[in-house]
Protein backbone atom coordinates (compact mmCIF):
# COMPACT_ATOMS: atom_id res chain seq x y z
CA UNK A 1 0.00 0.00 0.00
CA UNK A 2 1.30 3.61 -0.93
CA UNK A 3 1.23 5.95 1.60
CA UNK A 4 0.58 9.73 -0.65
CA UNK A 5 1.76 12.67 1.48
CA UNK A 6 0.05 16.32 0.42
CA UNK A 7 2.69 18.96 -0.55
CA UNK A 8 3.53 21.13 1.49
CA UNK A 9 4.37 24.86 0.73
CA UNK A 10 8.07 24.21 1.25
CA UNK A 11 7.78 21.43 -1.34
CA UNK A 12 5.68 23.67 -3.60
CA UNK A 13 8.37 25.94 -3.63
CA UNK A 14 11.33 24.48 -4.08
CA UNK A 15 9.52 22.91 -6.90
CA UNK A 16 8.98 25.72 -8.24
CA UNK A 17 11.88 27.58 -7.49
CA UNK A 18 15.39 25.19 -7.53
CA UNK A 19 16.56 25.58 -10.87
CA UNK A 20 15.98 29.86 -11.29
CA UNK A 21 17.62 30.22 -8.03
CA UNK A 22 20.17 28.03 -8.31
CA UNK A 23 20.84 30.01 -11.84
CA UNK A 24 20.83 32.94 -10.08
CA UNK A 25 22.69 32.22 -7.34
CA UNK A 26 25.29 30.57 -9.80
CA UNK A 27 25.83 33.36 -11.91
CA UNK A 28 26.96 35.12 -8.60
CA UNK A 29 28.96 33.28 -6.79
CA UNK A 30 30.22 31.44 -10.38
CA UNK A 31 31.43 27.85 -9.07
CA UNK A 32 28.96 24.85 -9.04
CA UNK A 33 29.90 24.08 -5.33
CA UNK A 34 29.54 26.77 -3.95
CA UNK A 35 26.11 28.08 -5.84
CA UNK A 36 24.73 24.43 -4.36
CA UNK A 37 25.82 25.54 -0.69
CA UNK A 38 24.58 29.16 -0.84
CA UNK A 39 20.99 27.48 -2.45
CA UNK A 40 20.88 25.46 0.87
CA UNK A 41 21.34 28.08 2.96
CA UNK A 42 18.66 29.73 0.90
CA UNK A 43 16.57 27.49 0.95
CA UNK A 44 17.10 26.75 5.11
CA UNK A 45 16.13 30.83 5.43
CA UNK A 46 13.00 30.49 3.27
CA UNK A 47 11.80 27.88 5.40
CA UNK A 48 12.90 29.36 8.83
CA UNK A 49 10.98 32.90 7.52
CA UNK A 50 7.92 31.28 6.11
CA UNK A 51 5.52 32.33 8.21
CA UNK A 52 6.42 36.03 7.20
CA UNK A 53 5.36 35.62 3.59
CA UNK A 54 2.05 37.27 4.20
CA UNK A 55 1.49 38.57 0.32
CA UNK A 56 1.34 35.28 -2.28
CA UNK A 57 1.85 37.78 -4.77
CA UNK A 58 5.22 38.77 -3.56
CA UNK A 59 6.65 35.51 -2.97
CA UNK A 60 8.76 35.68 -6.10
CA UNK A 61 10.53 38.77 -4.95
CA UNK A 62 10.37 37.66 -1.76
CA UNK A 63 12.49 33.86 -2.45
CA UNK A 64 14.92 36.15 -5.21
CA UNK A 65 15.58 38.54 -2.12
CA UNK A 66 16.74 36.00 0.28
CA UNK A 67 18.45 34.04 -2.64
CA UNK A 68 20.41 37.29 -3.39
CA UNK A 69 20.74 38.18 0.52
CA UNK A 70 22.48 34.62 0.81
CA UNK A 71 24.51 34.85 -2.34
CA UNK A 72 26.19 38.47 -1.15
CA UNK A 73 27.14 37.26 2.19
CA UNK A 74 28.70 34.17 1.14
CA UNK A 75 30.54 36.77 -1.38
CA UNK A 76 31.49 39.37 1.63
CA UNK A 77 32.83 36.01 3.75
CA UNK A 78 35.02 35.04 0.92
CA UNK A 79 36.27 39.20 0.37
CA UNK A 80 35.14 39.69 -2.62
CA UNK A 81 32.33 41.91 -2.38
CA UNK A 82 34.62 44.45 -4.17
CA UNK A 83 35.26 44.75 -7.73
CA UNK A 84 37.81 42.46 -9.37
CA UNK A 85 40.83 43.10 -10.70
CA UNK A 86 41.92 41.06 -14.46
CA UNK A 87 43.86 38.95 -12.92
CA UNK A 88 41.01 38.10 -10.26
CA UNK A 89 38.70 37.64 -13.48
CA UNK A 90 40.76 35.58 -15.57
CA UNK A 91 41.19 33.69 -12.58
CA UNK A 92 37.26 33.21 -11.90
CA UNK A 93 37.09 32.57 -15.66
CA UNK A 94 39.80 30.08 -15.85
CA UNK A 95 37.50 28.33 -12.70
CA UNK A 96 34.48 28.81 -14.94
CA UNK A 97 35.72 26.83 -17.79
CA UNK A 98 37.24 24.07 -15.68
CA UNK A 99 33.55 23.61 -14.61
CA UNK A 100 32.26 20.12 -15.72
CA UNK A 101 28.55 22.56 -15.69
CA UNK A 102 29.85 25.01 -18.21
CA UNK A 103 30.29 24.78 -22.04
CA UNK A 104 33.43 26.53 -22.89
CA UNK A 105 32.55 25.77 -26.80
CA UNK A 106 31.26 29.79 -27.75
CA UNK A 107 34.27 32.24 -27.11
CA UNK A 108 32.06 35.13 -27.49
CA UNK A 109 29.64 33.41 -24.66
CA UNK A 110 32.66 32.67 -22.07
CA UNK A 111 34.02 36.65 -22.81
CA UNK A 112 30.04 37.87 -22.14
CA UNK A 113 30.32 35.50 -18.57
CA UNK A 114 33.79 37.21 -18.08
CA UNK A 115 32.29 40.61 -18.51
CA UNK A 116 30.03 40.08 -16.25
CA UNK A 117 32.06 38.21 -13.62
CA UNK A 118 34.07 41.68 -13.71
CA UNK A 119 31.07 43.74 -12.59
CA UNK A 120 30.73 45.55 -9.29
CA UNK A 121 28.04 43.39 -7.15
CA UNK A 122 25.23 45.53 -7.04
CA UNK A 123 25.41 45.82 -11.14
CA UNK A 124 26.10 42.42 -11.25
CA UNK A 125 23.26 41.72 -9.67
CA UNK A 126 21.06 43.89 -11.44
CA UNK A 127 22.42 42.73 -14.76
CA UNK A 128 21.48 38.87 -13.14
CA UNK A 129 18.22 39.57 -12.70
CA UNK A 130 17.11 41.90 -15.40
CA UNK A 131 19.22 40.02 -18.01
CA UNK A 132 18.76 36.26 -17.20
CA UNK A 133 15.40 36.21 -14.86
CA UNK A 134 13.83 39.00 -16.83
CA UNK A 135 12.58 40.52 -13.84
CA UNK A 136 10.94 44.11 -13.70
CA UNK A 137 13.28 47.02 -12.53
CA UNK A 138 10.50 47.31 -8.91
CA UNK A 139 11.19 43.66 -8.19
CA UNK A 140 15.14 44.06 -8.82
CA UNK A 141 14.48 47.07 -6.34
CA UNK A 142 12.93 45.16 -3.64
CA UNK A 143 15.07 42.78 -3.94
CA UNK A 144 18.04 44.49 -3.46
CA UNK A 145 17.08 47.43 -1.49
CA UNK A 146 16.89 49.94 -3.61
CA UNK A 147 14.83 52.36 -5.96
CA UNK A 148 13.39 51.36 -9.13
CA UNK A 149 15.97 54.34 -10.85
CA UNK A 150 18.87 53.14 -9.10
CA UNK A 151 18.56 49.91 -10.65
CA UNK A 152 17.30 51.13 -14.06
CA UNK A 153 20.81 52.67 -13.90
CA UNK A 154 22.74 50.09 -12.70
CA UNK A 155 21.56 47.78 -15.21
CA UNK A 156 22.40 50.58 -17.86
CA UNK A 157 25.98 51.05 -16.47
CA UNK A 158 26.27 47.40 -16.56
CA UNK A 159 25.33 46.64 -20.09
CA UNK A 160 28.00 49.73 -20.79
CA UNK A 161 30.72 48.19 -18.96
CA UNK A 162 29.86 44.86 -20.16
CA UNK A 163 29.60 46.21 -24.05
CA UNK A 164 33.37 47.84 -23.50
CA UNK A 165 34.78 44.93 -22.03
CA UNK A 166 33.76 42.48 -24.84
CA UNK A 167 35.36 44.89 -27.03
CA UNK A 168 38.19 45.51 -25.63
CA UNK A 169 38.90 41.75 -25.00
CA UNK A 170 38.39 40.56 -28.67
Amino acid sequence: MQIFRRKTKADELIERYQQPLYWHIRRLVVSHDDAQDVLQDTFVQIFLHLSELRNADLERVWVYRIATNEALQWLRKKHEFVSLDTDEVSSLADSLMAEEYVDTGDALLLLFQQAIISLPTMQQAVFNLRYYDELPYDDIAEILNTTQGAAKTNYHIAKEKISNYILNHQ
